[in-house]
């Protein structure tokens, strides 16, 4: 954890976010603390005092994933020293946090310890505690403060929105008190021995609105670590095998909850804390991909899911179309009453292309059509998306148009001005984003290749063969900058090329869209310096007007992108440069403790030694978790050549 960041807490759809302590204050902004449960703030305060005073700390909390430990004790100096140590140990499992203090003598004599615990529970949703200046009306809202035999229930009720927060503790606390801001104290008066030690246990269960009840049990059971997950690595690549297990680790934290076409309950990657620990199409599907030689489970539930959230009709504040693939599932307030489009959003040019590649590509991998053929309805359904509603049958492109009231841009790059030209003017109106036409033309690929192995039908494999074939076509006439030997980033809706140079090329050679010739040109500029900082490749090559190494979008270094480029680069015959990619981005990974960042900043290693992080980045997450496995592909599976 560093000093602005906190110490972040993840398991089974819910996150603890606490402070150095392990204390919770009620702040909003970049990197709010609390406990999190279907998008909702859970616990807004939890905060210690030992004698009435706030104990100094002596080792900062710090996470193994679900596990965070801190040491603290209360103000001393060199003359007195401190009466006692206060070890605190938190933990997330089954919807709660749950935490055991133990107090330490540092005496030889008896004596007794005031113990307090402030607690407070405001229900906000994750959209209102984001530093956007946006406030949201709740009419009707009431809450309400139950007190306990063993401690306090927090409710939250708008109309028939209903949300608690059940905070428990053994031994049961002395005193409940009433702080009159709508927070509680919990008191202790604990007897310590000389040398002595005692022990609180508590925990903290929500009860989210539409969450499923949690299972009867101890509240006081801090798990083992589990046992560590191997993949098989080669010898000469050691860093690889450290970064696959912590994603794996990453990953099995970030599962959320979903529902499969037949109801059936799923696990699925959740894209990254703090902000989107959620379904989210185009992260679980990419993610999914990465991790699919090595997982292929993980593939399975996520098509389930998404198949089971496939649009079925238009709806327009929701951007979705009959056999549309889901952008964003949420289950907060301000989702379910309809105060952010995001309950259920399809405002994902991709998504549905991804969906048919992955399909394809489980086919392929594991060598079992079962379930292909389960999901050729909804296959179908998403190749009729791409013709009729996504622009291939009228215009000969996948496209899109912003959302005024949802997300501008709706390719991976989704911040606003990401899709720009190379002296940073956003292009505006209908986009045909260039990566998009990459996965179009490997959907209609898996497509074929499925109508023939699983589906039965060979004449709707040819005609999407040769639907591919003219997209091909199409694309390498329409987005080429010869000049440049580089694709545009995008075609606006007057047919102008956006000339900025941008990695999602590399994309372009993971769905093997180019020839040889450009493929190969291509790789040589994203390996030079404007692209390539020695950890990874820009998101916008440096040396244009729109550059930014600070950017979300605009020259930052994604690992998941960087590890696109090098399936991509492996794709074409491209091994060594692959491996260039792969040694930057472990070596990366290396100095976040093998976890890999979502984004760092896009300074050159030659002018900084270590990764400038970027402020606002998740971690963990999903796709960057899943990187380190598609960096195993590329340097030592068999990827699909590019045809010529």
């Amino acid at each position: 954890m560093s000093g602005t960041q906190p110490c972040l807490l993840v398991q089974d759809g819910v996150f603890a976010a606490v402070g150095p302590s392990g204390d919770i204050t009620d702040e909003r902004g970049i990197h709010p603390l609390g406990f999190f449960a279907r998008d909702a703030r859970h616990l807004s305060r939890w905060q210690l005092t030992v004698d009435g005073g706030v104990p100094t700390v002596l080792v900062p909390a710090a996470s193994t994933g679900s596990r965070s430990t801190s040491v603290l004790t209360p103000r001393g100096s060199r003359a007195e020293a401190p009466a006692l140590t206060v070890f605190r140990e938190q933990s997330v499992a089954d919807g709660a946090l749950a935490e055991r203090i133990r107090l330490s003598s540092n005496r030889g004599d008896a004596s007794t310890t005031l113990v307090a615990i402030t607690v407070n529970a405001d229900f906000a949703d994750q959209f209102e505690l984001r530093s956007d200046h946006r406030w949201y009306d709740k009419p009707h809202a009431v809450r309400t403060r139950t007190a306990l035999p063993d401690g306090v229930e927090f409710a939250y009720h708008r109309r028939e929105w209903h949300s608690r927060t059940v905070v428990t503790a053994d031994p049961a606390p002395d005193a409940v008190e009433d702080l009159g801001s709508g927070a509680r104290r919990l008191c202790w008066l604990l007897d310590l021995e000389a040398h002595g030690s005692a022990e609180l246990f508590l925990r903290v269960q929500a009860h989210p609105h539409g969450g499923a009840e949690p299972a009867a049990g101890s509240a006081r059971v801090f798990p083992a670590p589990a046992h560590e997950e191997r993949v098989e690595i080669p010898e000469d690549w050691p860093d690889l095998g450290r970064a696959c297990a912590q994603g794996l680790a990453d990953l099995s934290a970030l599962r959320v909850s979903a529902t499969g076409p037949d109801g059936e309950t799923l696990r699925v990657p959740g894209a990254g804390v703090p902000w989107f620990l959620a379904l989210l199409g185009r992260h679980a599907l990419i993610t999914s991909l990465f991790t699919l030689p090595a997982r292929p489970e993980l593939a399975a539930a996520t098509l389930l899911a998404l198949a089971a959230a496939q649009a079925r009709g238009e709806e327009a504040d929701r951007v979705a179309q009959p056999g549309k693939i889901v952008h964003e599932m949420r289950h907060g307030e301000l989702a379910y009453f309809g105060q952010v489009p995001y309950g259920r959003y399809y405002g994902s040019v991709d998504a549905t292309p991804l969906f048919l590649m992955l399909l394809g590509a489980h086919a392929r991998v594991t060598g079992d059509d079962k379930l292909a053929q389960r999901l050729e309805r909804h296959a179908r359904a998403a190749v009729e998306w791409m013709f009729r509603f996504g622009g291939l049958a009228d215009h000969g492109f996948l496209l899109y148009r912003g959302d005024a009231g949802g997300l501008t841009n709706q390719s991976w790059k989704d911040s606003a001005g990401a899709i720009c030209f190379a002296d940073g003017t956003p292009v505006k109106g209908v986009v045909t984003a260039a990566a998009a036409q990459g996965y179009a033309y490997d959907a209609l690929r898996q497509a074929a290749s499925l109508a023939r192995s699983a589906w039965g039908d060979p004449a709707y494999a040819d005609r999407m063969e040769e639907e591919a074939d003219r997209l091909r076509t199409r694309f390498l006439s329409h987005f080429w900058l010869a000049d440049r030997e580089f694709p545009a980033l995008a075609v606006d809706g007057r047919g102008r090329r956006a000339d900025a140079l941008g990695s999602d090329a590399g994309h372009l050679l993971w769905t093997g869209i180019l020839d040889q010739e450009r493929g190969e040109a291509v790789a040589e500029r994203l390996l030079s310096p404007a692209f390539f900082t020695g950890w990874g490749i820009r998101t916008l090559a440096s040396g244009q007007d729109a550059y930014h190494p600070l950017s979300y979008h605009r020259g930052s270094v994604w690992p998941h992108d960087s590890a696109i480029a090098a399936l991509g680069l492996a794709r074409y015959g491209l091994r060594e440069q692959a491996a260039t990619v792969a040694r930057g981005l472990l070596e990366m990974a290396a100095r976040h403790e093998y976890r890999m960042p979502e984004v760092i900043g896009g300074y050159a290693r030659a002018d900084h030694p270590e990764p400038v992080p970027y402020p606002h980045a998740c971690s963990p997450q999903s796709w960057s978790a899943a990187s380190p496995f598609a960096l195993l592909t590329a340097v030592t599976g068999e990827q699909e050549p590019a045809t010529a």
